[in-house]
């Protein structure tokens, strides 16, 4: 193929737009060229050469809040220190929850706070703890200090995070003084309020992630304590009860303990012991 042919295919050029000075009119390769450079580039097109832009990869670097850091450091103590086991089980929430349709705006009139869940699962720890001493004892050294107190810390979610403020003597407690308290620190919370004491010691820790939706966790042990429950979300599941499959609302639960000093079996009681008092809150009452 003549180098003037090929050219004009190569570039889809009309022949006849383009003025030969070849012998006999022929047109040379020569002629196509400067025909080419006569002519005003074309603008490359964008959308087709354009490569797509690349996702961003930016970060954000901020330093660790002290509380967060606090938080960091004591979670990884406890999971290098401590042998610790979670057991779990269920917890049908029927009788609460009709008590607390029941009463819950006799309470809030009375007491000014509102007649929750958490109330009954600290009544219901405490007596349990009463049951099962090792659960709020904790390892000093070479020896073990069974405390004859109960300390029960409430996780909560605050303005910077997680914190866990602490009922002191909850054995003490009323409803009503647990359910204001749990308020306040709440409040407290999410203004960054609470301070540095109300959140420190505790012999045993209940933490709630039903409130965020969650179904089932492994909380980690807050050192020195030898345990915590977990709380989750409430769901209507179908159980078996009397021969039949009924709709029920039920709650997942966990312990985690630690193993150098509370046995699976007790263990496995005071999770159950939990679960008999919250499915007949009577027996919080009177202490059976």
């Amino acid at each position: 193929m003549p180098a003037a042919a090929r050219l004009l295919e190569e570039r889809g050029l009309d022949p006849a737009k383009i003025k030969a000075s070849g012998p006999g009119g022929r047109l040379l390769k020569e002629d196509v060229l400067r025909h080419i450079e006569t002519q005003p580039s074309e603008a490359p097109r964008a959308a087709e050469s354009a490569e797509p832009a690349a996702p961003s990869r930016r970060e954000h670097i901020a330093p660790m809040s002290p509380i967060r850091a606090r938080i960091a450091e004591r979670l990884v103590e406890a999971q290098s220190q401590a042998a610790l086991l979670t057991t779990f089980n269920e917890i049908e929430m029927t009788a609460v929850k009709e008590m607390r349709a029941r009463y819950g705006e006799a309470f809030q009139q009375k007491y000014g706070a509102k007649l929750g869940f958490m109330s009954f699962f600290v009544k219901a720890v405490v007596e349990a703890l009463g049951r099962y001493p090792q659960i709020n004892a904790e390892i000093r050294g070479d020896s073990i200090a069974y405390r004859e107190y109960y300390d029960i810390g409430v996780a909560i979610g605050g303005g910077k995070g997680l914190v866990v403020p602490v009922l002191r003597n909850a054995e003490a407690m009323s409803f009503a003084e647990i359910e204001r308290a749990i308020a306040d620190f709440a409040e407290r919370a999410q203004a960054n309020k609470l301070s540095l004491a109300e959140l420190q010691g505790g012999t045993f820790t209940i933490t709630n992630g039903g409130v965020y939706g969650s179904l089932l966790s492994t909380p980690i042990v807050n050192p020195p304590q030898s345990g915590v429950l977990g709380l989750h979300a409430i769901q209507d599941r179908p159980v078996a009860r009397g021969g039949q499959v009924v709709i029920r609302p039920m709650m997942y639960v966990a312990l985690t303990y630690d193993h150098r000093i509370v046995d699976g079996r007790e263990a496995v009681q005071f999770l159950r012991q939990v679960k008999d008092s919250i499915e007949d809150p009577a027996r919080i009452l009177l202490e059976i």
